[in-house]
């Protein structure tokens, strides 16, 4: 393939450009992939390691709104310590639990809920047979309770290896329900099953059941939704209804069953309302752990989703706040990548930050009114993206730092390291033109073309690197810049970078210097040694206006010095070989420098100088006054 056909070679911005543009695309969909995924689970109701943490963060939220007030026709009424201690101990027998309804029936209430396990026969068939006549005088509602393996159908209602109801001695026709409590992976109870599947078809819930009773209405269960009578509620997967405690204990009107036994309660505050008859004391053992109370008893909780169903006070976590709880993931992943990827590192942070601390607020303005949006889901989703975008950006921009180094290092090289320096603190160095008067020097090794035929061309090429080394070493100790290498032959400038008022000195100087240095270099090297007086060194040097600028196209520049000082100073390495001198100073330089011409020092004379109608008066330093 020909050159104009063969395709340009990338450069390193466009390289570093194509690896951003895939690294966005790559940084967009994994977010987009992540926070798809944990939507997905979410909407799915799975399990993952962000429960524990939205179990945390929900108790917070719960605490952060504090306890709320029950409904006033609510009241539990506890098989608590003095009621334990009455009996001489626990369980309080059959006999007492036909009292304590019989009290209880007298207020009339709507529904009795009996949160006790009555599984078999009792030793005392009149104690059961009482039981069975107190519950049959008033609507009631037995626990029963189920077993799980974990194991649910496939529309998330769990499923029931065995259901322990009731002993039928307590009579055929009182009603029973579930009264087993979902826990999160923390162990806090979050939701009440309302049906339970079982080998015998589907059971409904202790609370559902009451509820149901109160209302004298049937529920009507359809996806997500339960109704009962006019009121209706969404309910989580599962047919599961969300917890929301009402405080500690006792938050919700609590009567001891001692107290009303006694005759030291009133009855009559228990009338037309729902009664959950339970357990409280602190060796019954049922208790769960919720924000508000570590302890809380079963029959409270059992109270609260009742109260729930027949309000409406129940929080709101249905399949559409999951669902929005999932594109609030994909966004806020998306968007965290984008940020971390696009913006400078600090706007970038503070930009993740904002918005998911405004998601968490939004959240918990939304807790407080009650709907559950998740508050694990969107840390998560932010999480990971952010932390891996970071740690991709910064690769990226590492090896774009240590290209960009590679590339200044060699970019030095080209330049001399004075100048690189002043352009990289100046990057609009001379990007005008600027006037200053200074020492130019040019320098030539002469002889060394036809030294280099018998060198060949490797030998040549690391002589000229000796001896460029030697020039740049001597010219930038003096505070000189050598803008060119010219073959065997270099461009010297003084006070190019900034005004020296030494810089003649120091031009003199460095070409003195560099005559010395270079005879000690050839009769040193085993190479050049014997070449005689044929290989020696040519200063041409000139002090005058010069004109400091870029020149090249807008894509390849360099810093030089034009005018006729810089001509003049070149013509003078001519003078210097028709002289057989080794310096041919400019008097312009010479006065500038201060010099004087001692005997034996210099030799003056007017040359002329080609291309100048006036000749030139200059100071010759012959070979003789500077050997060793």
């Amino acid at each position: 393939m020909s050159e104009a056909g063969r395709p340009a070679a990338p450069t390193p911005d466009r390289t570093f450009r194509l690896a951003r543009r895939v690294f966005l695309l790559a940084a967009s969909l994994g977010a987009l992939a992540w926070g798809a995924w944990l939507g997905h689970l979410h909407i799915a109701g799975r399990a993952t390691p962000l429960d524990r943490l939205e179990s945390a963060l929900t108790d917070l939220r719960l605490r952060l709104a504090g306890p709320r007030t029950p409904p006033a026709n609510l009241t539990v009424v506890a098989i608590d310590d003095a009621t334990v201690r009455r009996e001489g101990g626990f369980p309080v027998s059959r006999t007492t639990m036909a009292r304590i309804v019989e009290r209880v029936a007298e207020a009339r209430p709507r529904v009795i809920a009996v949160d006790l396990l009555f599984l078999e026969a009792g030793r005392q068939p009149e104690a059961d047979s009482a039981l069975a006549v107190a519950l049959g005088k008033t609507t009631a509602i037995l626990a029963s309770a189920a077993v799980f393996d974990g194991s649910a159908s496939e529309d998330g209602i769990p499923f029931a290896t065995a259901l322990h109801r009731p002993s039928p001695k307590l009579g055929e026709d009182v009603a029973s329900g579930v009264v087993n409590v979902a826990e999160d992976a923390s162990g806090v109870p979050r939701h009440l099953p309302l049906v339970v599947r079982t080998a015998d078809g589907v059971a409904a819930s202790f609370v559902l059941r009451a509820a149901a009773l109160a209302a004298r209405n049937d529920p009507v269960l359809s996806k997500g939704r339960v109704q009962i009578g006019d009121r209706a509620l969404s309910l989580d997967l599962g047919y599961h209804l969300p917890l929301r405690p009402y405080g500690p204990r006792r938050t919700i009107a609590t009567v001891s069953a001692a107290a009303l036994l006694d005759g030291m309660a009133p009855a009559a505050a228990l009338s037309d309302g729902i009664v959950v008859i339970g357990v409280t004391a602190l060796g019954g053992g049922d208790t769960f752990a919720t924000a508000f109370d570590p302890v809380l008893p079963g029959v409270e909780l059992l109270a609260t989703g009742i109260a729930h169903l027949t309000t409406g006070d129940a929080l709101v976590r249905d399949a559409g706040v999951r669902q929005r709880d999932a594109a609030a993931s994909v966004l806020l992943a998306v968007g965290s990548a984008l940020a971390i990827a696009l913006l400078p590192p600090g706007p970038g942070l503070i930009l993740v930050l904002l918005a998911t601390a405004g998601w968490l607020a939004a959240g918990a303005v939304a807790f407080a009114h009650g709907i559950w949006l998740s508050a694990a889901l969107p840390l998560a989703a932010v999480g990971l993206p952010a932390l891996v975008c970071a740690v991709g950006r910064q690769t990226l921009e590492r090896r774009q730092s240590a290209r960009v180094a590679r590339s200044e290092q060699v970019l030095r090289r080209m330049q001399p390291a004075a100048l690189a320096e002043r352009l990289a603190r100046d990057p609009g160095y001379l990007a005008e033109p600027v006037a200053r008067d200074i020492p130019v020097l040019f320098v030539d090794l002469t002889g060394f073309t036809r030294r280099s035929e018998q060198l060949g061309p490797a030998r040549t090429r690391a002589m000229l690197k000796t001896f460029h080394d030697l020039v740049d070493e001597a010219v930038t100790l003096r505070g000189g810049v050598v803008v060119n290498f010219m073959g065997d032959g270099a461009m010297i400038l003084f006070g190019a970078l900034d005004p020296d008022p030494d810089q003649a000195t120091h031009a003199v100087q460095a070409a003195e210097e560099l005559i010395v240095r270079t005879r000690a270099w050839i009769a040193d090297s085993p190479v050049l040694h014997g070449a005689g007086p044929a290989l020696d060194l040519r200063i041409g040097a000139h002090y005058g206006p010069v004109i400091l600028s870029r020149l090249g196209s807008d894509t390849n520049q360099h810093i030089t010095a034009t005018g006729d000082t810089v001509n003049v100073a070149s013509r003078l390495l001519a003078v210097a070989a028709d002289a057989h001198a080794r310096l041919a100073l400019s008097a312009e330089l010479a006065q500038a420098a201060g010099l004087e011409r001692s005997e034996g020092a210099f030799e003056s004379r007017t040359a002329a100088i080609r291309g100048r109608s006036q000749p030139l008066e200059v100071w010759l330093r012959h070979p003789r006054a500077t050997t060793s």
